[in-house]
């Protein structure tokens, strides 16, 4: 089976989710297509060799909607002979793309291909593309359905996380992000985005609140008490987990992830292709797997996803260097370290989501780039990614650097 290896990766900033943010007037179509324009124009690419451009998206609806993978790869410039296609497993479609992607090299069945994701969170909002899950009596009422924000908040209640400890974790995203934007460590991955006339509309990640204190985010309501408590969800969240005996509500917008906009995409190959387009790899993708988990905790499958991976690919958790866990809620991550006893200070190193914001069909590549970056900087081997996913799912995936 041929090895799929990362030639490169690019993301946008992330803009403000909001009609007054640096991404607003940009299109999804029109972000996804610069991100595929910068993999090519920097890799001097003869984007004909490129044989399919997988892309996520969350909320492929109204301007978002069709086929925006073969449409932005049109845009580009990439030719007609490259196909595209949009895949949608909720927060984790953008690390799927690639794993699609690279599914296809090491299948034999494609030898170039891109993988990303793209959402225009301020211009298409978030749950437009609906679903019967939340608005179906029949199904959401035998499984349990929760709002993520109840989800998170169910968690930091069953594993022991106060308000105290969901603050300070986000105090600490912020400050790791500060520090890697001052110490340039995004400078080779994110790429400005430009209007039509070529002005930079954004460089850097507009969400960052680098001055934020334990004292600021005591501050800040929680999000969640009101709709939990009269709108019944409480109450869904007790019937599923009767050992609880009530939910404190601690998540807010300063320790959840931030809506923004932005894209990212990922060129994977097989060694031969690198060869014939005169790319050289940078990583190799490992192993990968997705899982289910449960529905009404809805955020613990990167646990269970990161079990199976390291058991598909004869690993132990020993043998990682560096994880990325996509900040949804504060609570995820505190609860991912709590079940593997892991030390923080090799998890999320540049912060994550919290901090940067959230993009949701874009941010497995971005957080899969980071961890490119991170070990090439570290000098360090092996990283794996994972995030959590709406309906309690987890996906996850092995790097080693080349």
């Amino acid at each position: 089976m041929p090895d799929a290896f990362i030639f490169d990766h690019v993301r946008t900033p992330r803009g403000r989710g909001k009609a007054d943010g640096a991404l607003h007037e940009v299109t999804a179509l029109n972000l996804a297509s610069q991100a595929l324009g910068a993999i090519k124009s920097r890799n001097n690419l003869d984007a004909s060799l490129v044989d399919d451009v997988v892309m996520g998206v969350v909320d492929p609806v109204a301007e978002a909607g069709a086929n925006i993978a073969r449409t932005a790869a049109l845009v580009a410039g990439y030719g007609d002979s490259v196909a595209g296609v949009q895949i949608n497993r909720f927060c984790a479609s953008g690390l799927d793309a690639v794993n699609f992607a690279a599914a296809q090299i090491m299948a034999g069945q494609q030898d170039l291909a891109i993988g990303g994701g793209v959402e225009s969170m301020s211009r298409v909002g978030i749950g437009a593309a609906g679903g019967a899950w939340a608005v179906d009596p029949t199904i959401a009422v035998a499984h349990y359905f929760l709002p993520q924000g109840i989800s998170a908040d169910l968690i930091a209640t069953k594993y022991g996380f106060s308000r105290d400890d969901v603050d300070a974790y986000a105090v600490e995203s912020q400050k790791r992000a500060a520090t890697a934007w001052d110490e340039g460590r995004f400078n080779r991955s994110v790429m400005a985005v430009r209007d039509p006339n070529g002005l930079t509309l954004l460089a850097k990640d507009e969400h960052l609140r680098p001055g934020t204190t334990m004292q600021s985010l005591a501050a800040l309501p929680p999000s969640f008490a009101q709709m939990g408590e009269l709108g019944g969800f409480d109450a869904v969240a007790l019937q599923a987990h009767p050992e609880v005996e009530y939910v404190n509500h601690v998540h807010h917008a300063g320790n959840s992830s931030g809506i923004v906009d932005g894209a990212a995409a990922v060129l994977v190959g097989s060694e031969r292709a690198g060869k014939r387009a005169g790319l050289k790899p940078r990583a190799r993708i490992k192993a990968f797997a997705n899982i289910g988990s449960d529905p009404a905790l809805m955020l613990t499958g990167p646990i269970d996803v990161t079990k199976k991976v390291l058991k598909k690919s004869g690993m132990k958790l020993s043998d990682i260097d560096l994880i990325e866990i996509n900040e949804a809620f504060a609570s995820v991550v505190l609860r991912y370290l709590q079940a593997f006893e892991l030390d923080p200070v090799n998890v999320n190193v540049n912060g994550g989501a919290i901090a940067m914001g959230h993009p949701l069909g874009a941010t497995g590549a971005m957080i899969l780039g980071t961890a490119i970056d991170e070990l090439e900087r570290q000098n360090l081997a092996t990283a794996l990614v994972t995030l959590c996913i709406g309906a309690g799912m987890g996906t996850a995936t092995i790097i080693e650097r080349v």
